[in-house]
């Protein structure tokens, strides 16, 4: 008869090897703060330097810190109930990650030329389903004042309706789901 369980032996050598193939990948899983597109200064006078510098090189660098610690952890174990414990932590850290990173690339300064909402299909779209950029506006501000604590506000394209539209998430959840997403409002 075949026997599938591992000897003692070959157990005790393929622990130090899984062990080392994880800390070769959690090596190549640090994750680092991305650099800012614009300057730290340049979109005042709506958000002064100082807040983007706190708002950038502490708060978001607290998430890059915390995923990399809540992923070499993850990697340096392989207990269940260990990693399952962990999984908090890499959904708060990974998700104020990833959020914050693609808020940088969703500001931009008031002079520059993708700042005005332009003619055109998103432009055509905002106007069909908010009735016009004032109209949305006002509705994402108020959605995104009723998150209690910490969130996010997310425009974008529904796919299976075919509209715009606005949702929110609490802290730092990460917004997964088939929508195509064109703006993220950090409710810090």
């Amino acid at each position: 008869m075949l026997s599938l369980a591992r000897p003692a032996a070959a157990r005790a050598f393929a622990r130090p090897l899984a062990r080392s193939a994880a800390g070769i990948a959690a090596v190549r899983l640090q994750h680092t703060l991305p650099e800012l597109p614009y300057a730290y200064d340049a979109l005042e006078p709506h958000i002064s330097k100082e807040i983007m510098t706190l708002h950038h090189d502490r708060h978001h660098k607290a998430y890059v810190d915390g995923l990399n610690a809540a992923e070499s952890s993850y990697a340096a174990t392989d207990d269940v109930k260990e990693r399952i414990k962990l999984q908090p932590a890499l959904k708060f850290n990974g998700g104020g990650h990833i959020n914050h990173t693609l808020f940088w690339k969703n500001l931009t300064p008031a002079n520059s030329p993708g700042a005005k909402l332009a003619p055109g299909p998103l432009k055509e779209a905002i106007e069909r389903d908010f009735g016009s950029l004032e109209a949305l506006q006002k509705e994402l501000n108020a959605k995104t004042a009723a998150i209690q604590g910490s969130g996010w506000g997310w425009l974008g394209f529904n796919t299976s309706n075919k509209k715009l539209e606005i949702v929110t998430t609490a802290n730092q959840d990460p917004l997964l789901c088939a929508f195509h997403f064109f703006l993220w409002l950090c409710m810090w």
